[in-house]
């Protein structure tokens, strides 16, 4: 199969999320993990209960409501300084190690980003990790749409300018996978930490372990 398109998610897929608990645990000694963790839980469940009531909020925002409630459920103090501090670090993720190769590997493929994070969020983040050239960028908070809709998907489709049917789709997270899926994408599940995939009714096309290769594509 020859693909016009090669989209990716950005968090958890090409930029380790958790990476930001050694700032948290700079702040908060042996709590990194756990907050870090709590945060994620809650950032994914906001927008999806935001997603579902039709009732859009931009991805910083929910970022920001969702460190607050992990700070709380942690039962730590803190003020907007750290909370300021600990949203900055969302603009330094760490990259997993094989990310800043990949366009040199395949500099003929046309690597586009699509998150639900804002573009000033994620601007920023490739331009820390030196990536602003490897990826051009698409934020679900253009159409004002979370995935997994498919809303989302077909305004990624538009935008890349491919058909559904020619565009792959790399995520880590399974509903990411799964809404790509059904919406009529080749998909790739980034699946680094060898789980088995959930039952949602719908398999990805492909299951790699990292991105130091593409599917049907040589080196």
């Amino acid at each position: 199969m020859k693909y016009e398109a090669f989209v990716f998610d950005a968090y958890g897929t090409l930029f380790d999320v958790h990476s930001v608990g050694r700032a948290i645990h700079d702040f908060f000694p042996d709590k990194g993990k756990q907050i870090s963790q709590e945060w994620r839980s809650s950032q994914i469940h906001y927008f999806m209960v935001r997603q579902l009531a039709d009732s859009y909020i931009p991805f910083d925002i929910i970022t920001r409501w969702a460190l607050k409630d992990a700070l709380l459920k942690s039962d730590v103090k803190f003020g907007d300084d750290i909370i300021s501090a600990l949203m900055a670090q969302y603009e330094k993720l760490i990259p997993y190690e094989e990310v800043h190769s990949l366009k040199e590997k395949y500099p003929d493929l046309p690597f586009t980003i699509f998150s639900n994070g804002t573009k000033s969020m994620l601007e920023p983040l490739l331009q820390n990790n030196k990536l602003s050239d490897s990826f051009s960028l698409l934020s679900a908070d253009d159409p004002k749409v979370y995935k997994p809709h498919p809303h989302a998907y077909q305004y990624a489709a538009e935008q890349a300018g491919a058909d559904k049917e020619e565009v792959l789709f790399f995520s880590s997270n399974p509903w990411d996978v799964a809404g790509a899926s059904l919406y009529g994408f080749h998909t790739a599940w980034v699946n680094r930490h060898n789980l088995p995939w959930p039952r949602l009714g719908v398999e990805p096309d492909y299951t790699i372990n990292n991105l130091n290769s593409i599917p049907g594509e040589k080196l």
